[in-house]
């Protein structure tokens, strides 16, 4: 198995481009808003569908304990989380390795929108996670 090939390689290296079009054109300074709003225009611009502001419920024993929304999903199959800080933190994977393990997408983008761009790709596989009783890209996992 070739190992250098990497899950939506395509899909992943448009929505890339999509960041660094966006990065470029407005620089850093701006409200995470603006950023997400030029993203889904780029994307568009690519050819993909990009949803904003996409519910993702977390539950424990079939109850429900929290909700998050996503900046946006990409094709129902990538989670970008958008940062218009200093730099990256645990703390911002964190939340995106929650949204990966909160739902069947396994591949999610970091965003930062700083002084200089910055970006992290993680990689969650539903092999990993606990299944719920739907295979649907954004329905919850039980946990």
């Amino acid at each position: 198995m070739d190992t250098t090939i990497l899950k939506e390689e395509k899909l992943t290296e448009q929505i890339i481009k999509a960041y660094y079009k966006t990065y470029n054109s407005l620089g850093y300074g701006f409200l995470e808003k603006v950023y997400e709003n030029t993203m889904i225009i780029v994307l568009q611009q690519l050819g993909l569908h990009g949803k904003r502001q996409t519910p993702i419920k977390v539950y424990f024993e079939n109850y429900l304990v929290g909700e998050y929304f996503a900046d946006i999903i990409v094709k129902t199959k990538v989670i970008l989380e958008l940062k218009a800080a200093e730099a990256l933190c645990k703390e911002h994977e964190a939340q995106l390795m929650n949204y990966l393990r909160a739902t069947d997408i396994e591949i999610g983008f970091l965003f930062n929108f700083g002084v200089k761009p910055q970006f992290i790709r993680k990689v969650f596989e539903n092999k990993y996670k606990i299944r719920s009783n739907q295979l649907n890209p954004l329905n919850p996992r039980i946990y």
